[in-house]
């Protein structure tokens, strides 16, 4: 096991620096002038120019400002952006709320999608496998923004009253469970498919068949045999779907307000702030990483046959 551990962490080596390096390529080569707006409604002075050109590295070659960025960020300097401010305050600031917003759609998700999904594995074709079916589909049509917008409509001020439109500053758990609802949608009806599907193929599987045979209980059966053989692909999907709600929360923050890290890679987009994208990258890839290392891992806890030498 250490072995796999110590091999898994030497791949992730070349897999971190491909992709902050692929992120910082793209944000370099974004057109348009990186100090365009930051004096006001003039055009900087030359000297005012110069200064950042030469204090930011944009006059060194792509490579050379890729390396210098590495080389602070391994010393725990982060970078600032092109005002002054500290891009690991930025991070700081913004990581914990887009963190509890990606737990909370994750845990939403599994529960309702496993429970939906073993419910209708377990049934067979009926009423309530037609309604997941049907619901489903429906949620995976619609885009993340539509189904946000749909229920802060619903749910807020014009509606049911029941939520404000917009999050505070600093949001509660509470505050983030319909954000977290329309974030984590989407995953939600794919974990009750893969959840449905992985339940009805083994349901019928030899050892659950004995299981039965020996007299065990109906809870046991379902909740030791089959569920935890039927859940390793659940599992590698919701691991790997923490990073990706993370990332891929802009929209959702957007719609509701979010003080999260999806507001803050969209304004490092725009100001071609390397800085500051590359710094969320950085944060979202290790969460990846580590997410996916985790995941593997726990295939030997549900499954003891598999083993890793």
């Amino acid at each position: 096991m250490i072995r796999y551990v110590l091999r898994r962490l030497l791949q992730l080596i070349p897999v971190f620096f491909g992709t902050t390096f692929l992120i910082y390529v793209l944000v370099w080569a974004v057109p348009g002038d990186p100090f365009s707006g930051k004096c006001g409604q003039t055009a900087c002075p030359p000297a005012y120019i110069a200064q950042m050109t030469e204090k930011f590295h944009l006059n060194d070659n792509l490579f050379v400002q890729y390396f210098k960025y590495l080389g602070s960020l391994f010393t725990g300097d982060w970078g600032e952006t092109f005002n002054g401010t500290s891009v690991g305050e930025l991070i700081g600031n913004s990581y914990p709320i887009t963190l509890r917003l990606a737990v909370i759609a994750v845990v939403i998700e599994a529960v309702i999608g496993l429970t939906a999904g073993v419910l209708t594995g377990l049934r067979g074709k009926g009423f309530l496998d037609n309604l997941v079916l049907v619901s489903t589909t429906f949620l995976i049509s619609l885009p993340v923004f539509v189904t946000a917008i749909v229920l802060q409509l619903a749910l807020g001020g014009n509606g049911l009253g029941l939520i404000e439109a917009s999050v505070s500053d600093d949001p509660t758990i509470g505050e983030l469970i319909v954000p977290g609802i329309a974030l984590g949608s989407l995953s939600m009806a794919y974990v009750a498919r893969l959840s449905r599907t992985s339940i009805a193929e083994n349901r019928h599987a030899d050892y659950v068949r004995t299981a039965i045979a020996k007299g065990q209980p109906q809870s046991r059966v379902v909740g030791v045999h089959l569920l935890r053989n039927s859940v390793i692909p659940v599992l590698t999907f919701l691991g790997t779907d923490l990073g990706a709600l993370m990332g891929g929360a802009i929209v959702t923050e957007g719609v509701f307000n979010i003080n999260g890290l999806g507001g803050l890679i969209f304004r490092g987009i725009q100001n071609r702030e390397s800085a500051t994208v590359v710094g969320v990258v950085v944060l979202l890839v290790l969460v990846y990483l580590l997410m996916s290392l985790i995941v593997d891992l726990l295939y030997a806890v549900l499954d003891p046959r598999i083993r890793y030498d």
